[in-house]
């Protein structure tokens, strides 16, 4: 008796031992007692308890808001990624490990010049001296809206501005063709976006190299390599590409008719932009590639990874009433007059015009025969 009522109060033993007493001599609260005698551990135990779930739903809580907090953040405040993964087209992508790529009919890219293949990337070509390499998509594309990321990498031994001299990424009615620009032909009917490593002319110094650019062809504009392409470029910007120690990436949106380019150069995983068009006319069943060529300067050219994904834009009936197929690629608006380059005819073009040349001399000559011949025979028979 005397331990419950120290429990209860110290200073009042002797009411609270007689109001136990007179409770115990009932009969029915002697339980009651009992549970006093419990009560201390039970109440920390249930303590104990609660705490423990309200920290978990505390940390549930806090767990929740920080997914949708990502969740926020990805979907409305990086307007520039478009990378879920249903968007992906596999076909015209080219990823580790590089299965698709080869020399068989079944797969969807394949290689042209020096390039090769190696576990960590697509060489297009190498830190050589006079090398040309490619890589070409085999699949058209009809994709009306479209994103690509492209992942690479440019480098070598040789110093600031010796070096050359870059790569490009196209979108071409014509594929697997060499030539001078960049590692492809000229005059090309299509898209092309240069990563140009080295300046050929030197009298303009508003441009700081590596430059990246852009060009809409139409089968008639010709590059000017001399000229960096100064006279059929959209613009361009400024992208220090070269022997960096992060990963560099290219993004090409082609939308509504307007084309952008950004950038991720600088290793903080965030796009900027470099160019942007409206007006950009583009066919589609053209194809997607990349290619890169060394002069007398060289460096490494890698091409790691080629990704496109569809973009899902939505377009009135009035805009789908009013849309007209484009058969040849255009611009409605350049920065820069567009000068046609005359490159003069070829020496196959030439041979075949001496031909015809020599034939037409021949027939004429012998055509002026017959006709003096039947004049002189005319002139016999007025005579007798």
């Amino acid at each position: 008796m005397t331990s419950v009522s120290e429990w209860k109060r110290p200073n009042e033993k002797s009411g609270r031992a007689r109001g136990v007493s007179r409770r115990r001599g009932n009969g029915k609260m002697a339980t009651s007692t009992e549970k006093l005698k419990k009560s201390p551990g039970s109440c920390s135990r249930f303590r104990g308890v609660s705490g423990a779930f309200l920290e978990n739903v505390r940390a549930s809580m806090v767990l929740v808001l920080v997914l949708v907090l990502a969740l926020v953040e990805r979907g409305c405040g990086n307007n520039n990624a478009y990378e879920p993964e249903e968007f992906l087209k596999r076909e015209y992508s080219l990823t580790k490990p590089y299965q698709g790529l080869g020399s068989s009919s079944s797969s969807h890219w394949e290689l042209s010049g020096n390039a090769m293949i190696t576990p960590e990337h697509v060489r297009l070509t190498p830190d050589l001296q006079s090398r040309q390499g490619a890589v070409w998509s085999r699949i058209p594309c009809y994709i009306r809206d479209w994103e690509l990321q492209v992942h690479f990498r440019i480098h070598g031994q040789g110093k600031k501005n010796l070096n050359g001299d870059g790569l490009a990424i196209w979108l071409t009615k014509e594929r697997m063709q060499a030539g001078p620009v960049f590692g492809n032909r000229n005059l090309f009917t299509g898209l092309g976006i240069f990563v140009d490593t080295y300046p050929n002319e030197d009298k303009h110094h508003e441009r700081v190299f590596p430059y990246i650019s852009a060009m809409v062809g139409n089968g008639s504009l010709a590059y000017d390599h001399d000229q960096d392409g100064r006279n059929v470029d959209l613009g361009g910007c400024t992208a220090s590409v070269r022997n960096v120690d992060y990963d560099t990436f290219l993004l090409v949106r082609y939308m509504r008719n307007t084309l952008m380019i950004m950038m991720d150069i600088e290793g903080k995983q965030e796009w900027k932009e470099c160019l942007e068009v409206p007006g950009v006319h583009m066919p589609q069943g053209y194809y997607f590639g990349a290619s890169s060529v060394t002069g007398d300067l060289s460096d490494n050219h890698d091409l790691i990874s080629f990704k496109l994904f569809e973009l899902t834009v939505e377009r009135s009936p009035e805009e789908l009433e009013n849309e007209e197929e484009v058969l040849i690629p255009s611009v409605d608006y350049r920065d820069v007059p567009v000068n046609v380059v005359d490159e003069g005819m070829s020496t196959l073009t030439l041979f075949f015009l001496f031909i015809f040349s020599v034939v037409g001399l021949v027939l004429l000559i012998v055509v002026a025969l017959i006709i003096y011949q039947r004049w002189k025979d005319r002139s016999r028979k007025r005579f007798y």
